[in-house]
């Protein structure tokens, strides 16, 4: 043990807070006759520090960080007396009433009676468990790390009856919104500054970019992965600077705890036992699906750090990511030169340090606790804070949280019964810093400093905006036409995966082409082999509908193989070539490696169209006149092999969370309508004794007011933001659909699915990113049929997703999602589509209002078609938010009426000529008349039984009420004009409805199977 205050270390300090409480307090409060402080945490401490009792050189600080992240999260409650037991009426026994509370939407978990596992049971699963996490040579920063990362996580020979509900064991059974595991890490980042800065912690945020036009810049799908991975993995090297000096507890946002990128630093960087890693999913998979080449790290993060060590941390995390990107430049540069058989290429190198240097822009904010706050006769002093504050309020305005009903509250003591309640400490400012910093971050992100990097030759053929490399700058001169004639690094690359035709890249573009063969190297070590990387062509996944359709007959013996020896032969050697076509996950599932027929249909096929295409485009008459006789011919077979002409059209789907800033803030009016009051926060039966003992005065006025933000609710949503963007997202998008993960980075995802799967998909992404799915067993029967959710390893429910046993906490019913889609042709240029998928998300945010989708199809033969509409109708009544629309069926909201409408399109007995005869008479239509005769004219253009007629009929009412409740006016102006427009817009949004499910229902595009979503 050491023997004074000299031999203490930062890691000795964080582990005296992680020992500071058990992490069964929970379980045994008010249960162990020892006090939960002297069970389990005292007996860490004995094998720790030598003592069962926090050395006294310790004691202070860790008491002074327990209580600022104490302020910080959650009120004090009455004692008897000064440090003794809460009074009877303040106290909750967890294990005879444990509830717990979702909280980012307030909903409550009633878990009922817990097993009576005795109180020494849970301590010696607890001790194992930490005993078995300390470091056997005794290093305390592996320790401290073990802790944090794997305290959580009770391994299966542990985890008994206690394991279901281990990670959600909350800090204070009175407020369970938060974890145990969420307030010991606040109080060892407390704990952590207080040691390296004397009662002076700082909130340090750092962004990185540009974002949107760095991912947006790229020729091909693996283009767009590569952007978007390459910005979290530059973050990631800019948090292992932090991870690395002060720990990973101390990032509030995002929450590292089960990213892989920094398991694979805990393991290989910081000597973590590699078998304690063996059943995360990372370790599992050797393919892109692997969880590693998710893009799971914003852009930004904020961290909890001692204020004198800010600035020079911030300034070497600048220095860090910067050397990393030249760094992969050079290395990018290597494989070209060794592709190319160029040995050297010093003017490229010379490029390279030229067009890096200043990337990435990075961006950083100090918010210091002192000196803006102070202590003084039991208050608190916001002077200077409010002062810091004023230049981003103007005067009239308030100054956020310092002109709240809670600040004015919580800056004093409150007392109870003549008890003390709540006792006011810096700790709980944390709202007002958060608000200075986030304010202070963007303004210094609306200053763009940059060196000038003259540019003298042609520029890259992929930014347009620097030089492409070169080992000979005279080749910079020449035009594209002249290019080919040369020599140059880019001629010596042309036809491969790394440089389309005409290509020629600047440093930033060639290593966002490369990252991929960079990255799999990368992490091959950590994998224990080469990772396969699946890049998914926009042909193959148009393909992919009819590829499906097509193995499902030929399984049931109603489809067959080509008859032309010819193709099968080209196939066959097509799907046995090195260069096999990668196909989605989900019909890669089906390939029979027994069957060579199967493979080459599958593998083959593809490749194999794209072969003909290429030499449709060559400027060779001979070989482009053969290709076109031989490319109908092959068009006939197949069509005559699917039964339908083979798919074209894929669609891209963009997500984006509504309100991420508001929410991270709590600020502005949509911010506040996100946090919810202190009460709610509360366990049920403490917060009705309050009510009655004390229905008015300080107490239900501090009720009665909105949390304001907190780390526990910023680490809650990064979390649920995790969940979603590791697991979830992939899960339904590639498992469920047959589409690709693109990119998923929290409340972002970008996919590419084939058009039978795309409203399927978008809905399962909007539903399971709050949570949310019907309840009554006979709605949630039809959500399965509607969605096409037939999977029991997937479940939805009060803002939590069940994947594989493990379950995920979700943002919530208050959390919304909007999202835009595009259906193209596969050879429609992708930059052009992926201006139009920006587009879409946009419109559903503008127009939608938020809460919306929309979707864009761009049809080869011109005229585009966009729809806009919200998930849920305003007006409707039976779905006034999301929580009570759960308690109704899917079918009603807008999306699930195009579901049906598309169904009922693709079946045999309705008549896709109902959207083009529609457009005849809905001009003269007044408003009135619109369901009625939607209705008529569905039931007209069904040929079939009385019921199939009615269900017809009921469909297109729906869609005329759908029309109305979507253009509603924002009130009754009574101008002439505006009725005009929104007479206008009903008629637009009809013909729109109408086209994208008639499009989306053309032969092929829908399953046989889920047309009994239509009701019938």
């Amino acid at each position: 043990m050491p023997s004074d205050a000299e031999h203490f270390n930062l890691w000795h300090t964080k582990l005296a807070a992680w020992t500071h409480d058990p992490a069964e307090k929970a379980l045994v409060l008010l249960r162990d006759p020892a006090g939960h402080e002297w069970g389990t945490a005292a007996d860490l401490r004995e094998v720790i520090f030598g003592q069962r009792v926090i050395p006294a050189e310790l004691r202070s600080v860790v008491e002074r960080a327990d209580h600022w992240a104490s302020a910080a999260d959650r009120p004090q409650w009455p004692r008897d007396e000064k440090d003794g037991p809460y009074v009877q009426w303040a106290q909750v026994r967890f294990t005879d009433d444990p509830v717990l509370i979702h909280p980012l939407s307030g909903e409550k978990f009633n878990l009922g009676k817990l097993p009576d596992i005795p109180v020494e049971h849970i301590k010696a699963v607890s001790r194992n468990h930490f005993r078995n996490l300390i470091d056997s040579e005794k290093d305390l920063k592996k320790t401290a790390l073990a802790f944090w990362r794997f305290g959580p996580v009770l391994r299966e020979a542990e985890a008994d009856e206690i394991g279901s509900f281990w990670g959600l064991l909350p800090a204070d059974t009175r407020i369970p919104d938060h974890t145990i595991w969420q307030h010991l890490d606040l109080t060892a980042a407390f704990a952590t500054a207080f040691y390296a800065d004397t009662d002076n912690p700082a909130l340090l945020m750092v962004s990185f970019g540009p974002v949107q036009e760095f991912i947006a810049q790229a020729r091909t799908t693996s283009d767009l992965w590569a952007g978007s991975h390459l910005l979290a993995r530059i973050a990631w090297e800019g948090l292992k600077v932090i991870c690395t000096e002060y720990g990973p507890d101390t990032v509030l946002f995002p929450q590292l705890r089960g990213i892989p990128q920094v398991d694979v630093w805990l393991r290989d960087e910081m000597n973590l036992p590699p078998e304690w890693f063996d059943n995360e999913e990372w370790k599992k998979g050797h393919t892109d699906s692997n969880p590693l080449f998710a893009a799971a790290l914003p852009n930004r993060f904020v961290a909890l750090v001692p204020a004198s060590a800010a600035s020079e941390l911030a300034e070497r995390i600048t220095e860090t990511v910067r050397n990393w990107i030249i760094n992969k430049g050079n290395q990018a540069l290597d494989r070209l030169l060794e592709r190319a058989r160029i040995p050297d290429a010093p003017t490229a190198r010379d490029q390279i340090m030229d067009q890096l240097t200043d990337f990435p822009e990075v961006h950083w904010t100090v918010a210091p606790w002192r000196p803006l706050t102070g202590e003084g006769k039991g208050m608190l002093n916001d002077t200077r804070l409010r002062d810091a504050l004023q230049t981003f309020y103007p005067e009239e305005d308030s100054q956020g949280f310092l002109d709240t009903k809670v600040w004015k509250l919580l800056s004093r003591k409150l007392e109870v019964e003549g008890q003390r309640f709540y006792a006011p400490n810096p700790g709980v400012l944390y709202p007002a810093l958060y608000d200075l910093l986030d304010r202070s971050q963007a303004a210094a992100k609306s200053v763009r400093t940059f060196r000038q990097l003259p540019q003298e030759g042609y520029r890259c053929s992929l930014c347009g905006e620097r030089e492409w490399l070169t080992h000979n700058r005279e080749l910079l001169d020449l035009p594209p036409g002249r290019r080919q004639e040369q020599d140059s690094l880019w001629k010596k690359l042309q036809g491969t995966s790394w440089a389309r035709k005409g290509e020629h890249l600047c440093a930033l573009c060639t290593l966002k082409r490369l990252w991929p063969n960079l990255y799999c190297k990368e992490i091959a070590n950590a994998l224990g082999e080469n990772p396969t990387r699946f890049v998914v062509s926009t042909h193959t996944m148009a393909l992919a509908t009819s590829l499906e359709r097509w193995l499902e007959g030929w399984l049931e013996g109603t489809r067959d193989l080509p008859q032309d020896d010819g193709l099968r032969s080209r196939l066959k050697k097509l799907a046995n070539d090195g260069n096999r076509v990668a196909l989605p996950r989900k019909p890669a599932q089906y390939l029979l490696d027994n069957d060579p027929n199967i493979c080459a249909m599958l593998r083959g096929l593809p490749l194999y169209l794209e072969e003909l295409n290429e030499t449709l485009q060559s400027d060779k008459s001979d070989d482009r006149n053969k290709a076109e006789e031989r490319t109908e011919e092959i068009k006939h077979e197949l069509e005559t092999i699917f039964g339908h002409k083979p798919e074209t059209y894929y669609a891209l789907i963009l997500m984006d969370g509504d309100h991420m800033g508001a929410w991270l803030s709590g600020q502005g009016d949509k911010g506040e309508s996100y946090r919810l009051p202190f009460g709610e926060t509360w366990h049920p039966r403490l917060r009705e004794t309050l009510r009655q003992r004390h229905p008015k005065g300080d107490l239900a006025e501090y009720r009665n007011e909105k949390r304001p933000v907190s780390p526990a609710r910023h680490i809650a949503i990064s979390n649920s933001l995790n969940g979603f963007a590791l697991h979830i997202a992939r899960y339904i998008i590639e498992d469920i659909g047959k589409g690709k993960l693109i990119y998923a980075g929290g409340d972002d995802v970008l996919a590419m699915v084939s058009v039978d799967d795309l409203l399927a998909v978008m809905f399962l992404l909007r539903l399971a990113y709050s949570g949310l799915f019907p309840t009554k067993p006979e709605f949630k029967q039809e959500a399965n049929i509607l969605t096409g959710l037939s999977s029991n390893s997937f479940d939805l429910r009060r803002g939590h997703v069940k994947l594989n046993d493990r379950l995920y906490r979700m943002m919530g019913d208050r959390a919304t999602a909007s999202i835009g889609a595009v259906v193209a042709h596969y050879q429609a240029p992708l930059g052009s589509v992926l201006r139009k998928l920006r587009e879409a998300e946009q419109r559903a945010k503008r127009d939608g209002g938020r809460d919306a989708f929309a979707i864009s199809l761009l049809k080869r033969s011109g005229g585009d078609t966009h729809l806009t509409c919200p998930w849920l109708t305003r007006r409707s009544n039976e779905s006034v938010d999301w929580r009570e629309a759960m308690q109704h069926s899917l079918k009603k909201t807008p999306m699930g009426q195009l579901i049906r409408l598309r169904n009922l399109f693709a079946g045999e007995t309705f008549s896709r000529r109902a959207a083009y005869i529609t457009q005849g008479w809905l001009t003269d239509t007044p408003e009135s008349a619109l369901s009625p005769m939607l209705g008529y004219q569905f039931r007209q253009q069904t040929k079939s039984s009385e019921t199939d007629k009615k269900e017809a009929e009921s469909i297109g009412q729906a869609v005329g009420k759908l029309a109305i409740e979507v253009n509603a006016p924002a009130s009754d102006s009574g101008n002439e004009n505006d009725d005009l427009k929104r007479e206008s817009k009903i008629r637009s949004f009809v013909e729109d409805f109408l086209a994208i499910a008639e499009f989306l229902a053309r032969e092929g595009r829908v399953k046989t199977s889920n047309l009994s979503a239509t009701g019938k």
